[in-house]
């Protein structure tokens, strides 16, 4: 075949179809933290692996290479979007070859036993019982990349996965200048005398929790006729806009948690929802990395949904939902309270003050984890020295240390750089908004969220991979990625509420 117009059609049609493919898994994975019961862990794990292996045969279709042949010998009659579409198959398509596909079989059935390892060693807090899981996730890890002929820098295999572009060597200057203006921060802002009642939140029940989220995310744009929230035990987010998954959980004596977590996952849903509807299946239509799609929900989970603005307009509404809880609470403290800062051992529980020294907490663990100076036995007492270091908190056990995060119960080592990396891109965002449109918080104190959303579509989602993280930063605002940005947004919210 020599005509581009049919190769690229053909191309189109094989890659639709591996997508659709990699979406059940997705629809699967989501099911499995969902509903599944429990004596089914192991046909689903058969049930993954017999997926992965047809996904892996259709991603990695010889007939895909000869299309891409086709289509890189007479690049130059292709337009700017159909390059990008070839690149990055390309690209795809030489990591499905090299990857054997009894390594991809075993890969995916460890992952499934994994999070279930992690489950019961979480409850027993019992890291003995999970560390041959995380050795063989490692060793599974440095596989992988070596298949890629990325034997000599696994770990920067692993954080190009997930945010392309990226390396251990361009996340380490960042964190390090972020370190040196947030550590002294955080010792000033944990000294103040100021702090939020810690007895406030008591007694909110579960179904007007849930009623009240549902409407705070649809507020600012989720679309429920194509996705949906539920519960599990980590919250997360799956699938694409055609199909996207939420979750949250609930806690009668923390509301704030379950909401602040939904708006975290809506920010996901909303990238995904924001991408080209018909593109799912090729780099026009996909998100260009784990960064930027933290970037999305940390900013409306945090520059939005913790400003005065936004409270400005469902303060009311909550107070309605929750009249007897907060009778005697004044929205001074109840302010306060949302944005708290107390140093916790749990990442997901953490404060903004403080959470971005979790993720340099595990950068740092993961970095000596390849480089083979850190041993997987040694874990536990390495995190609680680290934690120690940078929280000024010691974890009574591993189910507060090691092994609260899900993510390395299926090998996804390489992702918690993207949390810090979204943070910073996120503060960016939201100062380079603030200079486009001033009164963005006057409009939120209206419910207004659109002009936002629309922006956000505009410069980031309807992007899709025609950038890199660090390209779409300069598309964006104008300016490379800095953590300047982060230090300025921590210090005007929580100096004027801790430091005054």
């Amino acid at each position: 075949m020599t005509n581009t117009t049919d190769a690229f059609s053909e191309l189109n049609t094989r890659l639709r179809r591996a997508q659709l493919l990699d979406s059940i898994g997705q629809l699967l994975g989501w099911d499995e933290q969902v509903n599944l019961p429990a004596d089914s862990v192991a046909h689903r794990a058969a049930q993954h692996a017999a997926l992965a292996e047809t996904a892996h045969a259709a991603l990695s279709d010889p007939k895909i290479g000869e299309l891409l042949a086709v289509l890189e010998a007479q690049v130059k009659t292709l337009t700017s979007d159909q390059q990008i579409v070839v690149r990055w198959a390309r690209r795809d398509y030489d990591r499905a070859t090299k990857l054997p596909a009894e390594f991809v079989r075993e890969k995916a059935e460890q992952g499934s036993r994994g999070y279930h390892a992690w489950a019961e060693a979480k409850k027993n807090a019992d890291f003995a019982s999970y560390a041959p899981v995380l050795e063989k996730n490692l060793e599974l890890a440095k596989r992988e990349a070596g298949y890629l002929g990325q034997a000599a820098a696994p770990y920067d295999y692993m954080i190009d996965k997930h945010d392309p572009g990226m390396s251990a060597a361009v996340i380490e200057k960042l964190f390090d200048e972020l370190k040196a203006g947030l550590v002294p921060f955080v010792r000033e802002v944990t000294a103040s005398k100021t702090k939020a009642r810690a007895d406030l939140m008591r007694g909110f029940p579960v179904e007007q929790q849930r009623a009240f989220l549902r409407e705070v995310t649809q507020k600012i744009g989720f679309n429920y006729e194509r996705g949906r929230i539920d519960v599990s035990l980590h919250p997360f987010c799956s699938g694409t806009g055609a199909d996207i998954r939420m979750t949250t959980r609930f806690d009668a004596d923390n509301p704030l948690d379950s909401l602040f977590s939904s708006i975290h996952e809506t920010g996901h849903g909303l990238y995904e929802q924001g991408l080209a509807s018909d593109q799912h299946h090729t780099a026009l239509g996909q998100a260009a990395g784990m960064g930027v799609h933290e970037s999305q929900s940390r900013l409306w989970e945090n520059q939005v949904a913790r400003s005065r603005g936004f409270w400005k307009f469902f303060e009311p509404k909550f107070r309605t939902a929750f009249s007897e809880q907060l009778k005697d609470v004044s929205s001074d403290e109840f302010y306060l309270a949302i944005n708290a800062v107390e140093p916790t051992l749990i990442r997901v529980d953490a404060d903004e003050v403080t959470y971005n020294l979790h993720v340099v907490l595990r950068f740092e663990l993961e970095k000596k984890l390849f480089a083979g100076t850190l041993a997987v036995r040694d874990l536990p007492k390495a995190w609680n020295e680290s934690a120690q270091a940078l929280l000024g908190l010691t974890p009574a056990n591993d189910r507060e240390g090691v092994l609260q995060d899900v993510h390395w119960s299926d090998g996804a080592f390489g992702y918690f750089p993207s949390y810090c990396i979204g943070n910073m891109m996120a503060a960016q965002l939201w100062y380079h908004a603030l200079s486009l449109r001033p009164q963005l918080e006057e409009e939120f104190a209206r419910g207004d969220f659109t002009w936002l959303l629309g922006w956000l579509r505009e410069m980031i989602h309807a992007q899709g991979k025609r950038l890199d993280t660090l390209g779409l930063v300069r598309h964006a605002t104008g300016e490379e990625l800095s953590p300047k940005w982060l230090l300025r947004y921590l210090r005007e919210r929580y100096g004027a509420l801790y430091l005054k």
